[in-house]
């Protein structure tokens, strides 16, 4: 896998490799013309710093994508109003710190994209990626696909209406055409569940990324089992944006070690009960590792 990303700052970045420098400079299709109007939310003065930190040459470009998340996100119910004042602090500089684990040109699958937490942040930061935005419903893929058009990020963005159980490679329709060295997912499900759906789209060797608050440690220490049952190494806990953000982001990071059939019958939480019962009955768990 190619060397992780590094901020600007210098700041340690993800687990090995050689760190490329910086924010990456702005490549691929134009941006949008230079806004002249005022924002509807305008990045506070005392998080400029920790934006321009983040995303470089590209910040006009996701005070854009705060404007959309701010008027259109809202209305369309993809943030609450109470959130619209905070979008930088919770949302846009929370996600952009995830970068510094990525590596350059990875593909990334963000899965319940929502409104682009993390996935569009992370296309508007590094247009080195090739991000994929995974999400059910309809009216979610219709924001989210307006909003690649109108950022102009058609050339690094793709979004698949499905359900991660569906975009599993190889797996009917709906299939990703390919696993990916990154999955991602914030505020969509505990670690158990997570971990069957997102496991399965990564490649051997790729990583889940999923981002998590105060209960990251307890997760993982309750769902530990359940991860090696979908194929996942031991789970690492791992914050970033030290010293740039406050709360630094939390993010439990999950290898994919090993081919495990996810189960086709049933939902994945059917599958962490299974695993979870299986500790104590001394049954196995519903995945099973192919043996070639």
């Amino acid at each position: 896998m190619t060397a992780p990303y590094e901020r600007a700052t210098g700041a340690e970045s993800g687990p090995g490799g050689t760190t490329a420098p910086g924010p990456v400079p702005l490549s691929g299709p134009t941006a949008p013309p230079a806004h002249t109007g005022p924002r509807a939310v305008p990045l506070p003065a005392e998080l400029a710093d920790a934006a321009r930190a983040l995303f470089g040459d590209r910040l006009d470009l996701a005070e854009a994508y705060a404007d959309l998340l701010a008027t259109d996100g809202v209305v369309r119910g993809l943030i609450g109003p109470r959130e619209a004042p905070r979008i930088w602090e919770r949302h846009l500089l929370n996600c952009a710190a995830v970068a510094e684990l990525i590596p350059t040109g990875a593909s990334v699958v963000d899965v319940g994209s929502g409104a682009g937490l993390p996935g569009l942040v992370l296309a508007v930061a590094r247009p080195d990626l090739a991000v994929t935005l995974v999400e059910p419903l309809a009216r979610r893929t219709a924001f989210l696909s307006e909003a690649v058009a109108a950022l102009g990020l058609e050339d690094t963005v793709t979004v698949l209406r499905a359900r991660a159980e569906d975009a599993i490679p190889d797996a009917g329709r709906d299939a990703l055409p390919s696993p990916a060295d990154i999955v991602t997912a914030r505020a969509v499900a505990p670690l158990d569940r997570l971990a069957g759906w997102c496991l399965p789209l990564a490649a051997i060797g790729g990583r889940v990324l999923a981002l998590k608050g105060a209960s990251a440690a307890d997760e993982v220490v309750q769902h530990r089992d359940v991860i090696d049952r979908f194929g996942g190494g031991t789970p690492v806990v791992r914050c970033c944006g030290v010293e740039l953000i406050e709360p630094p982001t939390t993010v439990v990071e999950i290898v994919r070690e090993r081919d495990v059939v996810p189960a086709r019958a049933g939902s994945s939480r059917k599958a962490a009960r299974s695993g979870r019962r299986s500790k104590s009955e001394g049954r196995p768990g519903r995945g099973r590792s192919r043996r070639d």
